[in-house]
């Protein structure tokens, strides 16, 4: 009985991580918006960078397949906010691209290639290479690796104006706390699964 009651609580707990996580991630999804109104009423991409959103896109996709069942089942809420954010991406992409020059114009297309021949590898090599806990694994360093490279992505960008700085790194405590959340979400849903698993072996 007791068993039973702490798998419940482990099991809610789990699911408000992921439900916490999918909020959060959506406020950083949405922290943006401003810089886009902006490059759309100027109708410049001024000295704004893409590659931040290069480095979402990518990182999204590669969650995204993360949480699909076929590389890891019970981590669904890891898939759904993961493919709105990948919307999100592509449309500030596709503005970015529209409002810049055309040297830059170029290099984000190159960009938007390389990320599909990137995610392309990883669905082939999951699906095509790997067994089930190899692939799991494989995707997940792949999701830390991808998740660590977007957060830190706004270090690399060189601007002459803090305010452009400060635009590109806005909601940065957002991007903690869905990053904690969703380190969470996936170890304690594994956890439960096993403690299901032990329970109904006993």
């Amino acid at each position: 009985m007791l068993s039973t009651g702490l798998s419940s609580v482990y099991s809610g707990f789990s699911t408000a991580a992921g439900i916490a996580g999918n909020i959060f991630a959506f406020v950083l999804f949405v922290s943006p918006l401003p810089t886009f109104k902006r490059i759309i009423r100027n109708k410049s991409t001024e000295q704004f960078s893409g590659l931040p959103y290069i480095y979402a896109l990518l990182n999204c996709l590669i969650c995204l397949w993360y949480g699909m069942p076929v590389v890891k089942t019970g981590i669904i809420l890891v898939a759904t906010v993961n493919s709105f954010g990948a919307v999100f991406q592509l449309v500030y992409l596709s503005i970015f691209i529209t409002y810049a020059e055309r040297a830059t114009k170029l290099r984000m297309l190159g960009l938007l290639g390389a990320v599909a021949v990137i995610f392309a590898f990883v669905v082939f090599m999951s699906l095509g290479v790997l067994e089930y806990d190899d692939r799991q694994t494989f995707v997940g360093y792949l999701s830390v690796a991808s998740l660590i490279s977007m957060f830190a992505s706004p270090l690399f960008i060189i601007v002459s104006s803090c305010g452009i700085i400060l635009s590109q790194i806005a909601f940065r405590p957002c991007n903690f706390l869905s990053l904690m959340l969703f380190l969470i979400y996936p170890f304690a849903e594994t956890g439960y699964q096993n403690k299901e698993c032990r329970i109904h072996a006993i």
